[in-house]
């Protein structure tokens, strides 16, 4: 039971789609639901929380609700977000101690939480190791040939899991494009870390620690040729400057120098803390 899984992370996907089989037509919500539910408010912005959203649709026939009830029970967790306070929006009231009870959980302890969500979320949409699972707002929730081959080891599945999730969790906060220039081509854009992976454990998978850039602008961001201000407007390194005016650097780099990151007013903000570190740390100043 997935049930147990919010406690402890230890239940199997399978296990949580039977769940849902078996308690389908109920009202009250479950952990096992709203660990999924968890999922995809984190893969969407809060005005894409309406029961005419197609990802909404999709997986609220996936669990046996109506559509109007899981986008509800998204506003819900809107009201426990810090990070959409910050921006002066409030959700819906009327959230369960369940609710909160299970935010908590889920929050404080993502490494364990969103591998364990993402798979139950792939359950649901019978999606095999040869298969993912892209979440869109456009196009709601598709199932496809996976890039690359099924996985071996349960660490490197986990690990793939978490990735799975910050790749669309991110890229959707910024509407599929890049923050940068606005490129809308989603095979070209990278769910980059501020915090980089290896070194900031717990940040891994936390939405805020992320930037959708193309690949060329991840590159350069994950070097230290650029950074973001406390505006989050784009700052080039010296050594970028330097290589003007070749015309791909001027007009890759030097055309956005002083333009704010380009997010919607409902998206979630990179964490200014974590950008801090990166101006100080890895910017080539």
């Amino acid at each position: 039971m997935l049930g147990k899984l919010i406690l402890g992370f230890r239940c199997s996907a399978q296990n949580c789609l039977h769940s849902f089989m078996a308690q389908a037509p109920r009202m009250k919500w479950t952990r096992d639901e709203l660990l999924v539910a968890l999922n995809l408010y984190h893969k969407l912005t809060f005005g894409q929380m309406h029961s005419r959203q197609p990802a909404i649709v999709s997986l609220a026939g996936k669990m046996g609700r109506g559509a109007n009830s899981l986008a509800m029970k998204l506003c819900n967790f809107a009201s426990l977000d810090s990070a959409l306070k910050m921006r002066g929006i409030k959700g819906l009231p009327g959230a369960s101690a369940l609710d909160r009870a299970v935010w908590t959980e889920f929050h404080s302890n993502l490494a364990e939480a969103v591998p364990a969500s993402e798979s139950a979320f792939r359950v649901l949409f019978g999606a095999d190791e040869t298969k993912e699972v892209d979440v869109t707002p456009k196009n709601g929730v598709r199932v496809r040939k996976a890039p690359i081959g099924p996985t071996v080891t349960m660490a490197t599945v986990k690990v793939r899991r978490g990735q799975e999730y910050f790749r669309q969790a991110v890229l959707n906060n910024f509407e599929g494009r890049c923050g940068v220039t606005g490129l809308a081509v989603r095979e070209l854009l990278i769910a980059s870390h501020i915090l980089p992976w290896g070194t900031h454990e717990t940040e891994r998978l936390n939405v805020r620690n992320g930037l959708c850039l193309s690949r060329l602008h991840d590159a350069a961001f994950d070097i230290g040729l650029i950074t973001f201000d406390e505006s989050l407007r784009l700052k080039l390194s010296r050594g970028l400057r330097s290589a003007l005016p070749q015309r791909a650097v001027a007009e890759n780099f030097a055309a956005y120098e002083g333009e704010a990151l380009q997010l919607s007013k409902e998206a979630v903000l990179p964490d200014e803390k974590f950008l801090a570190i990166h101006r100080a740390e890895v910017f080539q100043k």
